[in-house]
């Protein structure tokens, strides 16, 4: 997922996380989070960040909007804390073969408007984020069904309604991890009212979730209030969720520290070296599934898939000294990165072939920028684009410092006010130089990872990576029914990564911020996200 402060879930970010994750965009921080609050009852009050897009699920790939949608809305299945499925609407789901999987839903679902939530809620959804002219984001998680096509509008002819209540999916071709990516957004239901118009329903849409959408005032906040139909493993322990837009982390924090804001799952630059002591008990630092990265448009000039541009790719990762960043700015609240991918997931490992390009080795980095040099000079300056309204110009500045020092050339960041003109920018392909990603997981798996941001076509692909032998290892990894054999075939395909380096990979990232003395029951989730619904306010 990609995600405003990490990534980019949903686009660190992804999330993803993108997203993901976690966030920074906004147009609030100067007043107290509580002001001029219309929500109903005593909502738990909650930083995030302006969404990218309309609440559509399957158009939503960032943090602001997805940490929305999923309260929003219910899925088939969704992750408990550890990230393991939990049924939610799904009663079962079976298959002989991961190929052809039998879906049956609990009966009694309805959407907030009274509607029932049946087999055609999943089906008609699924079809409208897949086709090729809506151009939704997460169009690519449902490549693997059947009938699905990047080239024309094409319906998903493997879905197919057996009773209300039931229906099937069938994929090209067997996939023994597809069940764990029934919890992402892109697989959530819709109503038959959002098809009227998708543009208005996705300013107030219409969910099945623990949580119905009261009002989105932009750049300021949206409020969540419970919804008691809801009778799901997610039921809402308070009377809702308020989530105030801020310009920075700083004011957000200050809001913290006097309880005008409840849950900050960020803390800025200036208080990591001291928000442990500030928040006592309720700071939070715990492994997260984020990675942060920056991302080069591989058909920039410089910086294509060809000799040169893997030389310089190689030649950036190795001029930044990790180590000294993560000990110098970061306090213990990030890793070096050594893969692409994040040590909370199943199957993880450092030992990945040609990782070493990881490694800050200053003599070979100046080799291969002066063999990139001798085939093509490069001539200006290199900067990485990132979000001000997010905790990021210190780490760009470090890293851009590295990276000068080393190779001896013009390195700077490129500031841009907000992640959504960031986010805007980097879909329109108008960054020729480096950008900031990263990735929070939509799903535990490793697939989610790789195939999201590096496989051709997908929707979080930013760097507009392709090679078909990375996308043959994934296909092969997704239908191996060995767990071993699925993660060898992960690692030769982060080989292939290394070696091309789309994205450089930087950091992991904990989940880690802090509460207010009003709330309790407060959990971060295995992939750095509050567990908003659990939490209780007083």
């Amino acid at each position: 997922m990609n995600t405003a402060t990490v990534i980019s879930r949903r686009a660190f970010g992804i999330g993803a996380a993108s997203t993901a994750v976690l966030l920074s965009l906004a147009a609030c921080g100067s007043k107290s989070a509580s002001d001029d609050s219309t929500a109903a009852g005593n909502p738990v009050l909650a930083y995030g960040t302006e969404p990218q897009n309309p609440l559509i699920p399957s158009n939503t790939n960032e943090v602001g909007g997805g940490r929305i949608v999923d309260l929003l809305f219910a899925g088939l299945f969704s992750y408990d804390a550890d990230g393991a499925i939990v049924n939610e609407v799904a009663k079962d789901i079976t298959t002989d073969d991961n190929q052809t999987f039998t879906v049956t839903l609990n009966e009694g679902w309805t959407f907030s408007d009274g509607t029932p939530v049946t087999a055609d809620s999943f089906i008609n959804a699924w079809n409208y984020g897949a086709l090729l002219s809506h151009a939704h984001l997460s169009s690519y998680f449902y490549e693997p069904i059947e009938g699905f096509s990047y080239d024309e509008d094409s319906e998903l002819t493997g879905l197919k309604k057996i009773s209300d209540t039931e229906f099937s999916i069938t994929l090209t071709e067997p996939q023994s991890d597809f069940p764990l990516r029934l919890g992402y957004s892109a697989f959530y239901p819709l109503p038959e009212s959002a098809y009227d118009d998708m543009d208005a329903f996705g300013q107030n849409p219409v969910g099945n979730g623990p949580y119905t959408l009261s009002s989105w005032t932009h750049n300021d906040r949206a409020e969540l209030v419970a919804n008691p139909d809801y009778a799901g493993p997610r039921k809402a322990a308070n009377d809702g969720v308020t989530f105030v837009f801020y310009t920075d982390y700083d004011a957000a924090y200050a809001d913290l520290q006097s309880d005008a804001v409840d849950v900050l799952d960020a803390i800025p630059d200036s208080a990591l070296a001291t928000f442990n002591d500030d928040l006592g008990d309720r700071a939070v630092n715990q492994p997260g599934a984020v990675v942060q990265c920056f991302s080069i448009d591989v058909d920039s000039e410089h910086f294509k898939m060809d000799e040169e541009g893997r030389l310089r790719r190689k030649a950036l990762s190795l001029a930044i000294n990790r180590q000294e960043i993560c000990d110098t700015i970061y306090n213990e609240t990030r890793t070096p990165a050594s893969d692409f991918t994040s040590p909370v997931i199943d199957g993880w490992t450092a030992d990945v072939e040609g990782n070493d390009v990881l490694a800050y080795d200053p003599e070979a980095a100046k080799e291969a920028w002066a063999a990139a040099d001798a085939i093509s000079p490069f001539e200006g300056e290199f900067t990485i684009a990132y979000n001000a309204d997010g905790p990021h110009k210190t780490w760009v500045d470090a890293v851009c410092n590295s990276i000068k020092n080393t190779l001896g050339i013009e390195a700077s960041g490129n500031s841009y006010s907000t992640f959504q003109e960031l986010r805007n920018d980097i879909n329109d392909r108008a960054i020729t130089s480096g950008f900031r990603t990263g990735w929070q997981a939509d799903y535990p798996s490793m697939s989610n990872f790789l195939g999201a941001v590096y496989e051709t076509g997908a929707g979080s692909n930013d760097a507009h990576y392709s090679n078909a032998d990375f996308d043959d290892l994934l296909n092969q990894a997704a239908k191996a029914t060995d767990a071993d054999a699925a993660l060898e075939l992960y690692k030769q395909a982060q080989t292939l990564l290394f070696a091309d380096l789309p994205a450089i990979p930087l950091w992991y990232q904990n989940g880690f911020g802090g509460y207010s003395t009003l709330v309790s029951d407060v959990t971060w989730g295995w992939n750095s996200v509050p567990l908003y619904y659990a939490i209780t306010k007083a």
